[in-house]
């Protein structure tokens, strides 16, 4: 049938509303022919719920049209109402796996996942899932953003959670420093807790850095561990200062140029911020006229 005939068909259907078994493989008509049309799917699941059809049949087909079209929508929101129907998840977790298999980033997937596991509480075996993706590639924002997720709503970060994540995400940092997720992971982990007297965090920062790494993400990181120094009040004001200031200027000058003028501002923000009122000390002054690097 033309898609034509098989719309027209469907229009005729929906203003009787007919619930039937024909009008069911209308709907499947439709979907191979347009997937993503939400009418069809909530149409189609009128008809399941009043004919009382056997769902398990319909998430072997809502499986094969997600293999086919793993990035829409309308079908991963069918699959998740099916599973609130049956209350049965037990599939669930190996087809995501598969779907992930092929694009470890489809937010589809993830989010149909976290949905899982968090309504079914399946959590056990989530942390050696996604360190298995993470292995494959330390880069995958999807499962570090999902490592975050399963602690968040799990354990938390207390203290012991803690030190255990902060140790894998500065292994994960020596593995590739250039890898925004891990920083970021890193330091939302961190969220709660004072950058500057976490136990070997600044002493981290400086074996990289001495290893001649200047990842923007190192040297952002560092800048923010001596704001908060100053942020708590230490005693070397000046010399604290000067130092966050010359890593703004590399980052703005050679580092992450692309946002100079956000580095600008942040040179701006901590001068007024922290700068002695009197202006007394030269290389603090130094930095400062050496921060307004001119936008490329």
């Amino acid at each position: 049938m033309q898609i034509k005939d098989v719309y027209d068909y469907l229009r005729a259907l929906l203003r009787k509303d007919e619930r039937s078994e024909r009008a069911l493989e209308i709907t499947e008509d439709a979907i191979d022919l347009n997937p993503a049309n939400y009418t069809v799917w909530h149409y189609r699941r009128q008809i399941l719920k009043e004919l009382k059809m056997d769902l398990y049949d319909e998430l072997k087909y809502c499986g094969e049209i997600i293999q086919e079209h793993p990035k829409n929508y309308q079908v991963w929101h069918h699959r998740r109402v099916l599973i609130e129907w049956t209350q049965d998840p037990k599939e669930e977790l190996k087809l995501t796996e598969n779907v992930l298999s092929v694009d470890a980033k489809n937010y589809h997937a993830w989010q149909h996942r976290q949905w899982v596991v968090r309504t079914f509480s399946i959590w056990e075996n989530e942390l050696s899932f996604i360190d298995q993706l993470l292995q494959e590639d330390v880069r995958n924002n999807s499962a570090w953003n999902q490592r975050y997720f399963v602690i968040y709503h799990t354990t938390g970060f207390n203290d012991a959670v803690l030190e255990k994540e902060v140790k894998y995400a500065q292994d994960m940092i020596r593995k590739a420093p250039n890898n925004e997720s891990s920083w970021n992971y890193l330091r939302g982990a961190l969220l709660e807790k004072d950058l500057s007297t976490h136990p070997g965090l600044m002493e981290f920062c400086e074996e990289l850095y001495g290893k001649s790494v200047r990842s923007p993400y190192l040297l952002g990181f560092m800048r923010e561990i001596y704001e908060d120094r100053l942020e708590q009040g230490c005693e070397n004001v000046e010399d604290v200062l000067y130092k966050s200031l010359v890593l703004v200027e590399a980052l703005a000058m050679e580092f992450d140029t692309i946002r100079v003028e956000y580095w600008n501002y942040i040179g701006r923000r901590m001068r007024e911020r922290y700068a002695p009122k009197n202006d007394e000390s030269e290389e603090a002054g130094a930095a400062s006229a050496a921060m307004e690097v001119p936008a490329k």
